[in-house]
């Protein structure tokens, strides 16, 4: 029969039980109110996993504060009777007929007076059970005694769901906020190795002990990365994802299953990871840890209904901070996509590059009195193609022709008018077409495609003299004015104007002549190299003309590059094509001694 202390004992437990963080906890709140039973001597209690195995036993004795408290390991294969199904059960025995074999708490049960046991076995989970014993003797009232029993089970049972819930929860809340954070760093580079170096490091420590990550190729898996919390551990994991036949053979296997497996114990056999000392980390040695038996998991990874390769776990830790299958496969679904992403953005890259290549000249031409240069910079971080162009021709009259040119917007559609454009022009300067004829008849061959976007575009025309100067055509359609340095160090503008191409029919582009002197060089660009903006505001426009300066003395190509390469140093917003051709008239074969570069001006003008 419950009375009063009994009720507020168990109304005591179940408060201590809602603010446990083990079940060890309830010890003190458990046992003193069972003790106070009458005719309970001795209340044990014990802890077991799942292989029979005593983990812990915990003694109290009516009168004593003192608990005796053994923690081990000691495997018990005949306390398999006792394990219980899903509900608890209890059972009344004699002291002196315990096994000592089943029951490890005999011999503190046989030394209470009375000789005879109530207990009770439950289980905490699918891992382990317990059991309470209370020795008695006759003067107990057995059904009271069982009643009181099971009830303070069923709170030491409440007590594990929920710090197993908590558990649950506060290890989902870890998993969302990993994998949010997997994501962010996996998604944020579009190189495939560095990405695929990120996927490997991003789960260790805080998955696995160790990673590797291979991609799906026709020939086998292909190793591209791995990472380990100790450094002579990396070097064998990487040893083993390059090398190891087992691990590749196991890949080749589950590189289409569709979920993650997990391997350990006599599964590894043959494996790079069978040898404990392989694979032990520097964790394991931190007190109390102790060595864990190893555990490798293989995911693939699958996106866009696709396989593109596994990645590999490696585990030696306690079994409990294993992750489970969902959050693995969770963050492969991440991985492959980053890793995805990045090879199809190498793949555009590639594609893209290589149009941009066959959409400008394979070579410049090479004079014995023109050193000619000319640099190209894609600005787009989505690298869609650019409308910029340039070239140089050679005419029959032996005067050279330069021509750059800018197509309004990017894409496909801006490439094939790139094209046209380019080839065109190219096409009637070498006929020996004046440029104000080869823009108009451009313009009209716009007109005519119902071309959608406009064109800006200048030529050049460089005719030597026999006085050894160099008559300078320009004929423009709406673009920049080139530059002109001269041998002396000071930089002007090239007189141009003329109406966009592609706008209205039947324009005609008139020519603007002046004359350079060897050692004078001649800047064409497009509009990406002047509207690079600094953070305040500023365009690489307004300082272009002391920059050019500052190059007094370098030859083409070192002028098209340091231009180039401070625009794109320059700007913090503009994502604009930069494109430059650069033309100088030495007058002279190469050889025939230059006026050395003043790189001092140049170092100068960038500050």
């Amino acid at each position: 029969m419950v009375d009063d202390p009994w009720s507020s004992a168990l109304h005591r437990l179940w408060q201590a039980a809602s603010r446990a963080e083990e079940v060890a906890a309830l010890a003190d709140d458990v046992y003193a109110p069972l003790l106070a039973t009458p005719g309970v001597h001795r209340v044990v209690g014990t802890r077991w996993d799942g292989r029979q195995v005593l983990r812990y036993m915990r003694a109290l004795s009516a009168g004593s504060d003192t608990p005796v408290i053994v923690a081990t390991t000691r495997s018990m294969p005949g306390a398999a009777v006792r394990e219980p199904g899903g509900e608890p059960v209890v059972d009344r025995l004699e002291a002196a007929g315990l096994d000592d074999a089943v029951w490890p708490e005999a011999e503190f049960l046989r030394e209470a007076p009375g000789g005879s046991v109530v207990s009770c076995t439950f289980r905490l989970d699918q891992r382990g059970w317990a059991a309470l014993t209370l020795a008695v003797d006759a003067s107990a009232d057995l059904a009271a005694v069982e009643s009181r029993l099971t009830q303070a089970v069923d709170v030491i049972v409440a007590c594990h769901t929920g710090i197993l819930q908590r558990g649950r929860e506060a290890r989902r809340g870890a998993d969302d906020a990993l994998l949010a954070e997997a994501s962010l760093q996996m998604d944020s580079s579009l190189d495939v190795e560095d990405t695929l170096r990120r996927v490997a490091r991003i789960a260790v420590p805080a998955v696995a002990d160790g990673a590797l990550v291979h991609l799906a190729r026709g020939e086998g898996p292909e190793f591209v990365a791995a990472t380990h919390v100790a450094v002579q551990q990396q070097r064998a994991l990487e040893a083993a994802g390059r090398d190891d036949p087992w691990l590749a053979a196991l890949l080749a296997r589950r590189s289409e299953d569709e979920d993650t497996v997990f391997l350990s114990g006599a599964a590894l056999d043959g494996s790079p990871f069978a040898d404990p000392a392989t694979t032990a980390t520097a964790a394991d040695a931190h007190a109390g840890e102790g060595h864990h038996p190893t555990v490798v998991s293989v995911s693939p990874l699958r996106a866009r209904g696709r396989v593109l390769g596994t990645i590999t776990f490696v585990y030696q830790r306690p079994e409990a901070r294993l992750p489970d299958s969902a959050f693995l496969r969770s963050l492969a679904t991440r991985a492959a996509l980053a890793i995805d992403n990045a090879l199809l953005y190498e793949l555009r890259r590639t594609a893209v590059l290589s149009l941009q290549e066959h959409l400008l000249p394979s070579q410049l031409p090479v004079t014995d009195r023109w050193d000619l240069s000319a640099s190209y910079a894609v600005g787009d971080p989505m690298l869609d193609v650019g409308g910029d162009f340039y070239d140089a021709v050679l005419r029959p009259d032996g005067s050279i022709a330069l021509l750059i040119g800018d197509v309004c917007g990017r894409g496909a559609e801006a490439a094939a008018l790139t094209g046209l454009a380019r080839h065109t022009l190219r096409t009637l300067l070498e006929e020996g077409t004046d440029a104000g004829t080869a823009l108009s008849r451009l313009n009209r061959a716009l007109r005519q495609e119902r071309a959608s976007r406009f064109l800006t575009a200048v030529v050049a025309t460089l005719a030597p003299q026999a006085d050894g100067t160099v008559l300078l055509s320009t004929c423009s359609a709406g673009h920049p004015p080139p530059l002109v340095l001269r041998g002396d160090g000071t930089v002007s503008e090239v007189l141009s104007g003329g109406l966009l191409l592609g706008v209205l029919d039947d324009v005609s582009y008139e020519s603007h002549q002046e004359r350079l002197t060897p050692d004078d060089t001649l800047v064409l660009f497009t509009d990406g190299l002047t509207e690079s903006r600094e953070a305040g505001g500023t365009f690489f426009e307004s300082v272009l003309p002391a920059r050019l300066a500052a190059l007094r003395g370098s030859d083409a190509a070192h002028i098209a590059e340091s231009l180039a390469r401070q625009a794109r140093a320059f700007r913090d917003s503009g994502q604009d094509d930069i494109a430059l051709l650069v033309a100088r008239w030495t007058g002279l074969p190469p050889d025939s001694g230059l006026l050395p570069p003043d790189h001092r001006l140049e170092q100068a003008a960038l500050r």
